[in-house]
């Protein structure tokens, strides 16, 4: 049995029958596979149980933080890979973790990701690497904006080979969910100690410039141009993304308020 047999994988969930089975059928080597689901109404757990070695755990939703920490709580001991329900392992990603033999000084691994448009991979992408895979008893999750990230007590490798990011959700649920990140990111940005943040978020905080420096900065500096249809649906994206944040903060000050 090779190191991938020893790891147990992580998933939160909330309607992704679009995105699951891709996800599932990547790490069928996994010795255990725990689905931390909020309530979905669509396929999606019909889909898991189609899956060896799942187990689905149900948990209301109040942030993604929680979510993970809830479902570390609930996993043995050892190597835990955390997943995004969207994110597919690489075919080179599987077998170079299955040849891994971390010494006891490795606490975790970060792996980078390619950016995927309905299956057509970009170019590159903002997404940033993202510490997937870790001694369970060394890692912890705390919200951090809109979204999460994990701390990990020791020393962090890095894997040579990538994820694939590919939500193949209807746009229209991605569009629902902007409003929410918005909120949470612009709390975050106001709410933050001043000197605390990185340089990316002061200039979010400033509002105006950001949705037209990430416009440039996707389309041209991380070439998006050159990947047709694709690359400009993702600048749109993360241009909107940006913009919505930005409202949020213009809006508040206006209002004298923080949250």
């Amino acid at each position: 049995m090779g190191f991938f047999g020893q790891v147990s994988v992580l998933v939160i969930t909330h309607n992704e029958a679009a995105n699951i089975g891709r996800t599932l059928d990547a790490i069928r080597l996994a010795r255990k596979i725990l689905i931390v689901d909020s309530g979905s109404t669509d396929e999606t757990l019909e889909i898991v149980r189609r899956h060896p070695n799942t187990q689905i755990v149900e948990r209301a939703f109040d942030s993604f933080a929680e979510q993970c920490n809830f479902g570390l709580a609930r996993l043995p001991p050892g190597w835990v890979l955390s997943l995004d329900a969207d994110y597919e392992l690489s075919a080179d990603l599987v077998a170079e973790i299955d040849k891994l033999a971390p010494s006891e000084a490795i606490c975790g691994y970060s792996a980078s990701f390619v950016y995927r448009i309905h299956g057509k991979a970009l170019r590159s992408t903002l997404y940033p690497p993202r510490t997937v895979l870790y001694r369970r008893e060394r890692a912890s999750y705390r919200n951090e904006g809109h979204g999460h990230r994990v701390v990990i007590d020791g020393t962090v490798g890095k894997l040579a080979a990538p994820i694939y990011h590919d939500d193949r959700k209807p746009l229209s649920r991605w569009l629902s969910s902007q409003q929410g990140y918005a909120k949470r990111e612009a709390t975050h940005l106001l709410a933050a100690p001043p000197g605390t943040l990185r340089r990316t978020d002061r200039i979010r905080l400033m509002a105006w410039p950001a949705p037209i420096l990430v416009f440039f900065y996707t389309l041209l500096i991380k070439r998006c141009l050159f990947d047709g249809w694709a690359g400009w649906l993702y600048v749109l994206q993360r241009t909107l993304a940006e913009l919505l944040i930005a409202i949020e903060i213009v809006d508040r000050r206006l209002l004298g308020r923080r949250s």
